[in-house]
């Protein structure tokens, strides 16, 4: 099935086709904005427009560059979503395997376009960074423009795990190969490693209008095209598919309450890190964990933590980049006890910095 079509946003549609037909269009983005407000189906609208052999304007739909965009089987638009962890020890046979997750994801979503939430534990490890770099290295297919979509960009690697890797991709992303956009999406920049974050020019995208989701509703899933879900949707058409991110807000709250036993002290901390369940609780790890960044992140907008203790903002940044990390480890089996009590050493040591 193809793609759902591109709902909403018509004063950001303008500015990136004026971009692109002007020659000013940047080569890294970072579109950011609620979570599900359509930014990877704006990346992929992007990349329809730069396949398009239409007229300048709206992609045209119809010829064979907005067709194979559309059915996801474009040789030169790689989308790339969080996926497990690669298991294979030899780094060409990691890529490998990450490229097959990839596809097979992809195969998921031409069966059912209305994707949802990559599963908790997914990530963008460094064989995906090696993959990105390795097509990058190739020509164009088709002769064109080569297109680089990376969702959930929160969900990189940090730099820590292997600088050689995390080097190479941020030296991708400042100096791209010609014709080549790469697109970037995050609920929360601050959430994207700086390093990375810094390479790209921000694109944020607002909530679209109730009467877009109803109809986006209407067309594709009717019976949920309701006044409670509508207006519960809050100008997100995935909230108004999934409801509203329950995991992401639970996340939020332990993170909040994760902060408070850090402040009290060693003690309390401790006492939190041993009741998180040490298996079996991925799910609720990993949304504790996303709940830190983002709360993390916040708190280098406002200037303030849970309380109202005043954070330095380098000691937020390298807190959300410790946050990252620790997100990593729990994907090779480590002992989440263990991983929450060391994050909590860890935010105080930077804090008293």
């Amino acid at each position: 099935m193809p793609l759902a079509p591109f709902v909403g946003h018509q004063d950001l549609r303008a500015q990136l086709l004026d971009a692109h037909a002007s020659g000013r269009l940047p080569q890294v983005l970072l579109l950011t904005g609620p979570l599900g407000v359509g930014k990877q189906r704006a990346a992929l609208w992007l990349a329809q427009r730069l396949m398009c052999s239409g007229k300048p304007g709206e992609p045209c739909g119809s010829c064979s560059g907005c067709h194979k965009v559309l059915v996801l089987m474009h040789p030169d638009v790689h989308w790339l979503i969080p996926v497990a962890r690669a298991k294979a020890g030899d780094h060409d046979k990691q890529v490998e395997e990450v490229g097959e997750l990839l596809e097979a994801a992809m195969a998921e979503r031409r069966a059912d376009p209305l994707w949802t939430a990559p599963e908790g534990m997914a990530i963008h490890g460094i064989a995906s960074a090696r993959l990105v770099q390795r097509r990058a290295s190739l020509t164009a297919s088709e002769g064109g423009w080569r297109v680089f979509i990376i969702g959930r960009a929160e969900r990189l690697v940090s730099q820590e795990s292997s600088p050689e890797a995390a080097n190479a991709l941020l030296k991708l992303l400042e100096e791209p190969p010609p014709r080549s956009l790469f697109v970037l999406t995050t609920a929360e920049a601050g959430m994207v490693l700086p390093t990375i974050r810094s390479r790209a020019v921000p694109v944020r995208m607002g909530r679209i209008e109730d009467a877009d989701v109803r109809a986006f509703l209407l067309a594709h899933k009717p019976a949920l095209a309701t006044d409670a879900v509508v207006t519960g949707a809050r100008g997100s058409i995935g909230n108004a598919l999934a409801g509203e991110n329950a995991g992401r807000t639970s996340g939020k709250a332990a993170a909040r309450e994760f902060l408070r036993a850090v402040a009290d002290g060693p003690a309390a901390a401790a006492a939190r890190a041993l009741r998180q369940p040490p298996w079996q609780a991925r799910g609720e790890f990993t949304a504790l964990l996303d709940g830190l960044a983002a709360v993390l992140a916040a708190d280098a907008r406002s200037g303030i933590t849970g309380g109202d203790a005043t954070r330095n903002e380098g000691a937020r940044v390298a807190g959300i980049a410790r946050v990252l990390a620790t997100r990593e480890q729990a994907q090779g089996n480590v002992n989440p006890q263990l991983l929450l009590a060391v994050l909590a050493d860890e935010l105080t040591a930077m804090d008293a910095a």
